[in-house]
């Protein structure tokens, strides 16, 4: 009996060391084991992940956490622009173990609305777009979700303000489609331009358009080289791909300019004077660290402004001559401190149905 006592507790003790063992096996991973390997995806809007664009910004905020935490981030790449290719590549990605997934773009929110449900155990993080059934739909959130929206008029407010501040009087701007971040970065564009009008005591012009497009296409660089024949000094084209139509342009006309979108765009063109950008590698890295440390908070929208640092125009100002790092501190500060209110009457989509229906003290706006 005293054997087989003694044989039944060593055999206990076996075991026990074995698990030991198995779970010591832990500690080389990541201090926060629900985000190991495998764990952190984003899914491209098609694009790569050198897009220079929401591809790049976005995959750089969650390899930054990943970098942190000491794991490797995946991305993957749909074959096709389409709702349902977004969501067998979401599939994969919860299939392949993910926990957090990054979708970049608004493209993907009926991709994420639906992927919110059937995956209830993984984080979404829909940048610059809520989930909807549909566009025409209101956004409905589960508390898995987090969609990550900028506001662009204060983006916008910044890249005008520039300009104007660099001795151009005749500007425009091309929007993409009339989509709430377009009309919010437009808006904001021509009313920066005209406070800095103000402020400078002269008279300015813009003209406005939406080409109906984000894709490059020769019609918008002929658009564009007319713009500039016209007297059109420099050009704020947020509208995707076919801003590099309006770069093309630029490339060809002497003294003339452009500014980029969402991220900094100087390296398209070495006309790209500024661009009025989001922070979106800053914004995904946020998200992603909440979710790593406990404090994830989902179910609703995030939407971020310059008293955050999420939207700015490029640090570098190399390509301005009389604009300077001391003008462009000075108005961030008075849009953070919100001097005369000039931060809260920037106009927004909500203020008028079209641009020409604002009233702008030292502006001609002309709707094209």
């Amino acid at each position: 009996m005293k054997k087989l006592f003694k044989s039944t507790i060593l055999a206990l003790l076996v075991l026990t060391l074995v698990a030991c063992s198995s779970g010591d096996k832990g500690t080389d991973k990541p201090a926060n084991d629900k985000l190991g390997e495998n764990s952190l995806y984003l899914i491209t809007d098609v694009g790569t992940i050198d897009d220079r664009s929401f591809n790049q910004g976005s995959w750089e905020g969650l390899k930054q956490y990943a970098d942190e935490i000491g794991v490797k981030p995946v991305y993957l790449q749909p074959k096709e622009e389409s709702d349902q290719e977004y969501l067998a590549q979401i599939s994969t990605a919860v299939e392949a173990g993910a926990k957090v997934v990054v979708t970049p773009g608004f493209m993907f929110e009926k991709a994420v609305h639906e992927a919110q449900t059937l995956y209830p155990e993984v984080k979404f993080i829909l940048v610059d777009g809520e989930p909807r059934a549909n566009q025409d739909a209101e956004a409905e959130y589960q508390e898995n979700t987090v969609g990550i929206l900028y506001q662009e008029e204060q983006a916008g407010f910044l890249a005008g303000y520039a300009a104007v501040k660099e001795g151009f009087t005749k500007l425009g701007y091309m929007g993409g489609y009339a989509v709430p971040a377009v009309v919010r970065f437009g808006y904001g564009y021509v009313d920066g331009a005209n406070y800095a009008a103000k402020e400078m005591d002269k008279q300015i012009s813009v003209r406005y358009t939406y080409l109906n497009s984000f894709n490059p296409d020769p019609q918008w660089e002929a658009q564009a080289s007319a713009w500039y024949v016209d007297g059109i000094e420099v050009i704020f084209s947020a509208a995707g791909g076919a801003g590099n139509s309006v770069m093309a342009s630029a490339a060809k006309a002497d003294n003339k300019w452009v500014i980029g979108v969402d991220v900094d765009q100087k390296a398209e063109s070495e006309k790209v004077l500024t661009s009025s950008m989001k922070n979106l590698k800053g914004s995904v890295y946020e998200a992603v660290k909440s979710v790593g440390e406990g404090k994830f908070v989902g179910g609703k929208t995030t939407r971020l402004s310059i008293d955050q640092d999420m939207v700015q125009i490029s640090d570098d100002l190399s390509r301005f001559k009389n604009f300077t790092k001391a003008d462009y501190d000075a108005i961030v500060k008075k849009l953070k401190d919100d001097v005369d209110g000039v931060k809260k009457n920037i106009p927004g989509v909500e203020s008028a149905e079209k641009i020409t229906d604002l009233e702008f003290s030292n502006t001609t706006v002309e709707l094209r």
